[in-house]
């Protein structure tokens, strides 16, 4: 006798007969008599690698990048607080990326008519000539910035990808950069002392010659979010060779930091305590006066000390009580002669009473169950 299918067979071949799917396979048709029948394992995902250019390898460790991130985060809170106080717009600039790219890579992201700004950067107590590290603001927020410095509303500018500046906008865009250039120093002064000046203004990038096209450069992007309304950028180029410099001071501190704490320096330390000054104060007496009294004083009069002519006097080093001592003459001089020092009796004192109150705790008695 034939086969007979049953109603879920039946029903499994009608739909996938009228409905088949290329992604999802139609389900197995299960004979009664046939073992159930196992699905297909999934493919295991595959792993993305990113390739690394041996053409250009890093000259950066990680470290190096999050000091760079670290240095221009702090610059950013820097640079907001002055916008937002100087020209009366609310801003809120942050670091979107610190990347180390080649420097063509930077020339290539900025039109012909962009105008670039190159900085001097001047390590205190180094002598080497150093590459300038160039700074790009987009037009958009320079010439909000001019508006609100002019007496303009609230509205942000909106202006086209490689706006020229006019000659008095030129003169207004050159006080603008001298305050960001300026914070820069506050920004690095965490880690190294630096001094930033602006050495001239490039209205065509791609004709600065002053670091080669496939030098390693560090670019850092900032994010300024004006008002809400419009999203402007600020990217600084920081050259291979000026970067280089900068680690190279900075890890040479820390060495000699390092080296220096390891080492017993108790004798040095004492040495430069015992050069120190401190003030030292004789009080013959104290008295409580009014403020009439005070007001009615005159030459000639006595005040009296509520204290005996050969009580001793006491001595304060700074402000801490240490001595007493007889008044006395030395050459002619008032001087005091010390007889006791106070500030040992003080701490014996303080032993004393701590030795005396524990005495006087109850002692913890046992009972038995």
């Amino acid at each position: 006798m034939a086969d007979v299918l049953s109603q879920s067979q039946i029903d499994a071949l009608l739909k996938s007969m009228a409905a088949p799917s290329a992604e999802e396979p139609a389900a197995p048709v299960k004979d009664e008599k046939a073992s159930t029948v196992k699905a297909k394992p999934e493919a295991a995902p595959q792993v993305k690698y990113s390739k690394y250019d041996f053409y250009s390898p890093r000259k950066f460790t990680k470290d190096k990048i999050k000091i760079l991130t670290s240095v221009f985060e702090n610059y950013a809170r820097i640079i907001t607080s002055q916008v937002n106080g100087i020209f009366r717009v609310m801003t809120d600039i942050t670091v979107m990326e610190v990347q180390e790219r080649r420097y063509y890579e930077y020339v290539n992201s900025l039109n012909e008519n962009d105008t670039v700004t190159l900085v001097n950067a001047t390590i205190q107590e180094y002598n080497k000539n150093l590459p300038p590290l160039m700074m790009y603001v987009s037009p958009g927020l320079v010439i909000t910035l001019i508006d609100h410095m002019l007496g303009g509303g609230d509205e942000v500018a909106k202006v086209k990808p490689g706006y020229r500046y006019s000659d008095v906008e030129t003169a207004l865009y050159r006080r603008i950069l001298s305050y960001l250039i300026q914070a820069l120093k506050d920004g690095f002064s965490n880690y190294i002392n630096m001094e930033f000046k602006a050495q001239r203004i490039e209205d065509n990038p791609s004709m600065i010659q002053d670091v080669g096209l496939d030098e390693t450069v560090a670019i850092i992007h900032l994010n300024v979010d004006v008002t809400g309304l419009a999203v402007e950028r600020i990217r600084i180029c920081l050259p291979g060779n000026l970067l280089e410099n900068i680690f190279q001071i900075i890890d040479t501190r820390k060495h000699i930091a390092r080296g220096y704490s390891y080492e017993d320096n108790r004798e040095t330390i004492l040495d430069n305590i015992r050069q120190s000054q401190l003030p030292v104060t004789g009080q013959l007496g104290t008295v409580l006066l009014d403020l009439n009294d005070i007001y009615r004083l005159k030459v000639g009069d006595v005040i009296d000390m509520n204290k005996g002519k050969d009580k001793d006097v006491k001595l304060y080093i700074g402000k801490q009580l240490w001595f007493s001592g007889k008044m006395g003459v030395y050459k002619k001089n008032v001087a005091v002669r010390i007889s006791r020092r106070l500030f040992d009796e003080e701490e014996a004192d303080d032993d004393a009473r701590e030795i005396s109150a524990r005495e006087s705790l109850p002692e913890a008695g046992t009972e038995e169950v």
